[in-house]
Formats: structure tokens, sequence, C-alpha cells
């Protein structure tokens, strides 16, 4: 039997409920049909957003939605999406299936989302192919409640008082498609830029994101640090867990375990750059933002390649709950991260289907999971074994947190593919009144399609043990739990 310790008497950190963000672009079907399908589509919508997964998404609790790229942010100029849509520039998306991009989904258009979603937006910017002014006008576009070319420009297209806007990333992926530069010379390109992102709105300023490193690449990330962190509050990381060149559901045991070292390397990145970012910001003022991150395979039989479409399996929701126990445990470090990405695009929380659409096992785990959301993280240990030979991927991966009610959140995964835990749970200092818990599992291939909607979904859990000072239950496996206690 494993033993799982909870302290309520070490509180942490906060969570922040941004952890749980999603991230949209300009790709495939995740803007067009994803969320909006205009003003005149038969499918249910308010204003071009599509009812039923601004529905799903709300109930999800999302906080926070990252737009317009990835790397279509580095091509797109934001002029090209206001004003009558008739008139609106055509260009073709280079990056993504080089189909025709019609701009009919532009700046007012992803604050009416946003607003729909009751979530923060976070606007990443183009460095990559976009000037200091274009950036500029942008900002002062979005935010400023005074006389200006481009306020009066906002007038003029319909929004009389300027959006509150808190999350703008100075660029994406500068290392790659972003401009392919090195660490270096982009912090000096943060510099510049970055002084045109103006505060407009003093009494919230703007959060400025750095455009981070890819994955393991710590000198990226030192250079930064060193060079302009004092002008950054936050610096986007990029890591994506890669199958094995294989469809989402064509997987075998091996391919499985190879997911989860792929995974599990996040808490190494996490780890690792948090320590550069320590040496030169001890108070942890600058957040880390895993601003992509996911699982990525080989897009479904049949489909565009370039619009990175693909299935979603308990193998991609287990990948889900390690990820998001990850950040809570980090989360005096780690202060937003955005799955990639929100609709039919890698690891999707939703899949449309013309008017149809249906709910991912990803979905039910950020569902499951928004408890934790804006709470205290506790300090908690569990034991474990390992599912590889090489000892590095555990197999029980928690976090716990206590809210203001003083109820306590555990969410508790379990990434093996074949053997269940028992699990016996002890909270300091604590006299358990009750503990309510619900699940998600089913064998690893298990998937939510068009013909069978509600294959995985999450259940009640009533096999738990109420002990003095905590619970005992079993753990199937392949599954992610929550339990919360009173």
């Amino acid at each position: 039997m494993e033993k799982y310790l909870i302290n309520p008497n070490q509180k942490i950190s906060k969570i922040n409920k941004e952890i749980y963000g999603n991230f949209s672009e300009h790709l495939g079907r995740c803007v067009y049909e994803g969320l909006y399908v205009g003003e005149n589509s038969n499918i249910p919508n308010v204003n071009g957003m599509r009812c039923d997964v601004v529905n799903a998404l709300k109930e999800m609790g999302l906080p926070v939605l990252r737009w317009p790229g990835g790397c279509f942010a580095d091509e797109y100029h934001w002029k090209d999406g206001i004003g009558p849509k008739e008139t609106r520039k055509k260009m073709i998306n280079t990056h993504w299936g080089g189909v025709i991009e019609d701009n009919s989904f532009g700046t007012h258009e992803f604050f009416e989302l946003c607003r729909q979603l009751e979530c923060e937006p976070y606007i990443c910017g183009n460095v990559g192919s976009g000037t200091v002014q274009e950036m500029s006008e942008w900002v002062e576009y979005m935010t400023f409640d005074g006389v200006s070319p481009m306020a009066e420009l906002r007038k003029k297209n319909g929004q009389e008082e300027p959006w509150k806007l808190k999350y703008f990333g100075v660029g994406n992926e500068n290392w790659g498609c972003g401009g392919n530069m090195t660490a270096e010379f982009y912090a000096d390109q943060f510099r510049r830029y970055n002084v045109y992102v103006r505060n407009y709105h003093g009494n919230q300023p703007i959060y400025r994101i750095a455009g981070g490193p890819n994955s393991g690449d710590y000198h990226w990330t030192e250079t930064l640090m060193k060079n302009v962190g004092h002008q950054m509050n936050g610096l986007s990381l990029h890591h994506y867990t890669w199958g094995t060149n294989k469809t989402a559901l064509d997987f075998t045991e091996e391919d499985y375990i190879l997911s989860m070292k792929n995974a599990y390397k996040m808490e190494e990145l996490v780890t690792r750059h948090g320590e550069i970012m320590n040496r030169y910001d001890p108070d942890k003022r600058i957040g880390l933002i895993v601003d992509e991150w996911g699982m990525w395979h080989k897009v479904e039989e049949g489909t565009n390649p370039g619009f990175l479409y693909q299935q979603s399996s308990m193998r991609d929701a287990i990948v889900a709950g390690l990820n998001l126990n990850i950040f809570n445990k980090h989360s005096d470090r780690v202060h937003m991260a955005n799955i990639a990405q929100a609709i039919n695009v890698l690891q999707a929380v939703a899949l449309t289907d013309g008017e149809d659409m249906l709910l991912t096992p990803t979905y039910y785990v950020f569902k499951m999971f928004k408890d934790h959301q804006e709470n205290t993280l506790l300090g908690s240990y569990i034991t474990t074994k390992y599912i590889d030979q090489e000892g590095k991927v555990p197999a029980l991966i928690e976090s716990a947190s206590i809210n203001a009610d003083g109820d306590i959140v555990a969410t508790i995964v379990n990434t093996s593919i074949t053997e269940s835990s028992e699990i016996q749970c002890q909270i300091a200092d604590r006299e358990v009144k009750s503990a309510v818990a619900e699940i998600l599992t089913g064998e690893a291939h298990a998937h939510n399609s068009f013909e069978d909607k509600n294959e995985v979904y999450t259940k009640e859990f009533t096999d738990i043990t109420l002990l003095n000072d905590g619970f005992k239950l079993t753990l199937s496996p392949c599954s992610v739990i929550k339990v919360i206690v009173k």
C-alpha cells in the first residue's frame, strides 16, 4: 500500500487559475469552425461564437485564452483583421496548410469571444515579421482611453471603450518560426519592442511575457534572465510530448510508456529553468509561462497534415493530469500554462464536426482540476512504484491544495497502464469529516467519438474508506482521481 501524506500546515504558494489556460491559433479548424462560425451560420452562435463550445469551455473553468499564435502570430498583421469584414485583406496561411486566411476573426472578435467565455485575453505580438510601430499601435488600439489615432480608429470600428488586456507576449518561438534568432539577438529585440508595450490603463499594467526557450534550451533562459529579466513579467516555455509518429489511437504499451517519459520531462524542465530564474529573481517575481504544451501525434488519416487534427484518448488524459499536477507543485514559479490547442488541434479539449461537438478525455481532466484554481498549494508526498525499467516515471503523481473554506483538494494520477495502486492518505492535524471523489478512467485507448460521445467521462467514485485523519482507496490503472476532503 502506498502512503500519501498531506500537510495543511505547510502552505507553499498560490495556484494561479491561469495555469489552466488554453491556446487558440489560426491553425486548422481551431478558430474557424471550432470557436468561430460567423454570425450567419446555421450553427447556434452569439455574434459568431458557437454556443456549444463557449458553454463547454465556461463549464470547464477556462481562465485565460492565448491568441493568435503560435507561429501564425509572427506573420499576423493586426490591421488586416479590423474594419468591415468584406474589405479585410486575405492572405495565405503559410505555416498551417497553405489555406486562405480571410481575417474575419480579428481583434474585435477575439475580445468578444473572451467576453463570452469570461476569461482573460492573452495576446501574442508579432516580433518575427512585424515592426515596433505595428506592435505599439496595436497596444494603443486595444487599451488607450484618450485622444489618439488608434483610439479613434477603434471607436470608428465600433468599440468605444478600450478593452482590458492583462497579458501580452512579446513574440513567439523567436528561436524558430518567430525569427530564427539567437538568444542574444532576441534579448536585444525584446528590450526594444517592450519599451512600446505601453501601460495605457495604469490601474492594470500589462503583464509582458518574453519569448522563452524551446524545451531544454537552458542557455536561452540564462541569456534572457541575465540581460532583460528586470524588464519582463513572465518568460515562456514550450515543451510538447511527442508521440511515436503514429496516430493518437495507434500505440502499444511500449509506446505508452515512452509517451509518459516524454511528458514527465516537464518536471525536469520546470525545475532546471526555475533554478536559473532563481539566481536572477530569487523573489520569484517573474512567472514561468508554459504557454504551449501537450501531446503531438501524427494527424488522423485523411486529414490535412497542416491542420494537426488528432483524436484524444485516456493516454492523453493521463498526460494532461500529469502536467497539471506538476504545474501545481511548481506554482511558486509557474504562473500560467496554455495547453495546445483548445479545439480541433493537437491535444484539444473539444472536437467539432459541423454542428456536432464532443468533449475529449482531456476536457474532463481540466474540469476535474478546476477546483485547484486560486487555492493554496499544500506540502504533500506520495510513495510510488515506477512504470519504466529505468525508474524515471512514477506511477503516482499528485498535488494537493486548500481553498478559502478550508476544504482540501487532492488530485492523483495513476500513469500505470496495467497496475492499480492501493493508497492510504494521512492528513496532518486534521480530523476528516467527509471525502467526496470523482474519477476518470478507462483502457488507455478509450476515447470519445462522434458515434459514441460518452465512452469516457468523469464518474462519482464511492469506493473510498474514510479514516479519522484521511482516507483509503484503490486507484485503477490509467486513472485520474480528485478527492475533496472536508
